[in-house]
């Protein structure tokens, strides 16, 4: 019997689903494997890829099909990641750092007014202790980042200095990350944009799933008037995601991240759907055309353009507005993303939960750390809630990672701590590049080009987080036995017998 390509792929895809479940028991998510950890002996990583079959299935899938370059699943996924946040629309890219240079490339092209367009010399308003590609951006395109200090119990911006931060004329944007899945104070750092007609650009790259709530007449004055989908309304209060505050942001795929596609990132645009065709244009050579690989003139007007100073008709296909990029990811990838939508809320409760497990597990060595607290929450309590400041809003937060800050009166460093921690096979990683004023390559951009940053205030909050903090896992891929040798290794490190 002769078989058909049919035939043939689905027994493929048969066998693959045979060897991923043979070969990737590893990575399946803490609930759905047999526990193989074996105490001092088995790496506990910080974040690592967790995935099933379903994963490796739709790579082959999709390869088979030998597409390759963004397709069919690339517009899926796109679609689907689009109406999971509650946002118009979301561009996928090669990876979180991509998405961060493209999202702020989007806000300098010519067809923006003159008042709102990001041009060289102007400035963006972020936070010193993060990571790096979330301010690269800003210098790559000739503009001032400017400096505010952060929060050590958040993480986040200390909000306090945003005015002072103001420059008529020259202030066009506010850029930064939602610190380890902890949401900055979108209310405070909202209403500052509204009041100056800025731009606010969410890095989401290490918080999908989180969320703000904010008092509904608060938030119907800054233009929010509705939650995100999925998210019940209680009638008081607007919840929604991060990444859907602003006018855009971004996201990592990353394997330490919410979800993987081993590379990959996205640019989402909230609410103005102009945005979507000059990020587009950035990502894809800066061409003006936006009819999708492999189509052409969906415009009907092909060769009707006149743009430039070319002649009448020439190709749109071949119409450069923008000095662009090419930073699509692959189609093969977005087929894995689409398969880690879909485990994606089962994911962000393992981390809530695994970040609850360890503040539990360690509350009694509060004469030796510092712990993290959820932007506006004012204490942490033993049964798992929090106290909340006046303002009226409240954070849920997908925690990437638990973070811990080494008190000045423990007995040790943060860096004998992470050697120790290190021995013991537990993963740790610092607060990324700390405070980024202390990194080789801002240093060396002070001493090459002063005016090319400005600095408000103290960034005595940085130093802290800097010299003092480092953050253990959350990932879905860790198991109860996994988090009980961390508290207990970290019990016997601050309390040895």
């Amino acid at each position: 019997m002769n078989k058909t390509a049919a035939d043939l792929k689905k027994e493929i895809l048969r066998l693959t689903q045979e060897y991923s479940s043979l070969m990737h028991q590893g990575n399946l998510p803490a609930w759905g494997r047999e526990s193989d950890f074996i105490p001092g002996e088995t790496i506990i990583p910080y974040a690592g890829r967790v995935f099933d079959s379903h994963e490796v299935e739709a790579a082959v899938g999709s390869t088979l099909d030998f597409w390759l370059t963004l397709g069919k699943e690339g517009e899926a996924f796109e679609k689907e990641f689009a109406a999971f946040l509650g946002v118009k629309h979301t561009l996928l890219v090669n990876s979180g750092s991509s998405a961060n240079l493209v999202a702020l490339s989007a806000l300098t092209t010519h067809k923006l007014p003159s008042h709102q367009r990001l041009q060289p010399g102007d400035e963006v308003i972020t936070v010193a202790a993060g990571f790096p590609t979330t301010v690269a951006p800003i210098i790559q395109l000739g503009a001032v980042p400017v400096f505010l200090d952060n929060n050590p119990a958040t993480g986040n911006m200390n909000v306090a200095l945003l005015e002072k931060a103001f420059c008529e004329g020259k202030t066009k944007a506010v850029m930064m990350a939602h610190a380890l899945g902890n949401p900055f104070d979108l209310g405070t750092v909202l209403e500052f944009c509204r009041r100056h007609g800025l731009w606010l650009i969410e890095d989401n790259c290490d918080s999908l799933g989180s969320t703000y709530s904010m008092p509904l007449e608060r938030a119907k004055k800054l233009g929010v008037t509705q939650n995100s989908p999925g998210i019940p309304s209680d009638g008081k209060n607007i919840t929604r995601y991060t990444g859907t505050w602003g006018d855009l942001s971004t996201q990592s795929f990353y394997p330490p991240h919410h979800l993987t596609m081993g590379e990959g990132g996205a640019v989402n645009i909230i609410s103005r759907p102009p945005l979507k065709s000059y990020a587009e244009s950035f990502r894809d050579w800066g061409r003006d055309c936006w009819c999708a690989s492999g189509k052409d003139n969906t415009c009907n007007k092909r060769f009707c353009w006149q743009l430039g100073e070319l002649p009448k008709g020439y190709d749109h296909k071949y119409i450069y507005s923008h000095l662009g990029y090419n930073l699509k990811p692959l189609d093969p990838q977005a087929a894995i993303g689409r398969e880690q939508l879909k485990k994606l809320p089962a994911f962000v409760e393992a981390r809530k939960k695994n970040w609850e497990i360890l503040r539990a597990g360690l509350a009694h060595l509060e004469e030796f750390f510092e712990f993290s607290l959820p932007t506006h929450a004012t204490a942490w309590n033993q049964d798992g809630t929090f106290d909340w400041d006046d303002s009226g809003c409240q954070t849920d937060c997908s925690w990437f990672g638990f973070m811990l800050r080494v008190k000045a009166t423990a007995p040790f460093s943060h860096t004998d701590f992470a050697r120790y921690l290190e021995e013991k096979k537990i993963g740790t990683r610092m607060f990324f590049g700390g405070n980024l004023l202390r990194q080789p390559a801002f240093v060396q951009l002070k001493k090459d080009r002063s005016e090319a940053l400005r600095v408000v205030g103290s960034l005595a909050g940085a130093d802290d987080i800097m010299n003092s903090a480092l953050f253990l896992g959350t990932y879905p891929g860790l198991t109860q036995a996994m988090l009980e040798y961390e508290i207990k290794m970290i019990h016997e490190f601050c309390l040895p017998s």
